[in-house]
């Protein structure tokens, strides 16, 4: 997800997103733990995905 459609959304569809998020993370890392995942270059993407996330709600905390 871009920076863009982040910055659109309001705070509750943030915090959303940074649930989803944050369990894909989880889901990936016991993937890595077993032996059982193939793309590794997911992990690095939704770790990045999280921290536009945390960006844009914390950009959102400070205008208010």
């Amino acid at each position: 997800m871009e920076i863009k459609e982040m910055r659109g959304k309001d705070t509750t569809a943030l915090n959303k997103e940074l649930q989803d998020l944050l369990k894909a993370q989880f889901s990936l890392r016991m993937q890595k733990a077993t032996q059982q995942l193939q793309n590794t270059s997911q992990m690095r993407k939704v770790r990045r995905d999280i921290a536009r996330v945390r960006t844009v709600l914390t950009e959102k905390a400070t205008v208010k």
